[in-house]
């Protein structure tokens, strides 16, 4: 099970904390990351589609079911054999389930080739992963995180990463996606790090147990 690994030490890391105080705080309070990268691509399209703009613990239940349903067996063919009602019944709303067997055409048949994807740019990537009916931006952008280990990814409409700017630089609801947009010049060439910290506000239940990152240092 292949990872990346995001340690306090990391001369990556360091810049990113010495251009930014606040990350800087928040990576002290965190410590190191590591996270499991998909690297069945066509599975990771897959559970990155299923992901769009639902909650993440609603994603992973569908996923879950898809997983016990195809037997563990997801693939561009197996998704083209079963029919659209056992994936509707797993709670696959109709429209995805339409993008999931376009994406299995396509790809069972060779018009996208997601092998080859590893060989281009990040801006190239999100071209062609968007010309597929119903891959949007944030979905290309969680391949280039979690499949290619792209590190300079800010997949700056995840409503995740723009709860934890909220919550670290303490700005209204309204400016939290502006917050991330002015610190991506900051930030670069470390995007996915500050991506995967920010995650981990969220995650690890910081925004809702702490009005903001400095009560944490006053415990």
């Amino acid at each position: 099970m292949e990872k990346i690994k995001i340690y306090q030490g990391d001369k990556s890391v360091q810049e990113l904390c010495n251009a930014d105080p606040q990350m800087n705080k928040l990576v002290q309070i965190i410590g190191n990351i590591e996270v499991v990268m998909r690297l069945d691509f066509f599975t990771s399209m897959v559970r990155s589609m299923i992901g769009q703009q639902i909650s993440v613990q609603a994603a992973n239940s569908i996923y879950t079911r898809l997983e016990s349903l195809m037997e563990n067996n997801i693939t561009a063919a197996s998704i083209l054999i079963i029919s659209e009602q056992q994936l509707r019944s797993i709670g696959l709303s109709a429209r995805k389930v339409i993008y999931l067997r376009d994406l299995a055409e396509k790809v069972y048949h060779n018009e996208v080739d997601l092998q080859k994807l590893h060989k281009l740019d990040n801006q190239k990537v999100i071209k062609l992963l968007t010309s597929i009916k119903g891959i949007g931006k944030w979905t290309a952008e969680m391949f280039l995180i979690f499949s290619l280990g792209r590190m300079n990814v800010l997949a700056i409409d995840d409503i995740g990463i723009q709860r934890g700017a909220k919550w670290l630089y303490e700005v209204e609801k309204s400016e939290r996606r502006k917050i991330l947009v002015d610190k991506q010049p900051v930030w670069s060439p470390h995007l996915t790090i500050v991506s995967f910290y920010l995650w981990e506000t969220v995650h690890l239940g910081l925004v809702k147990k702490y009005n903001s990152i400095e009560d944490i240092g006053g415990e």
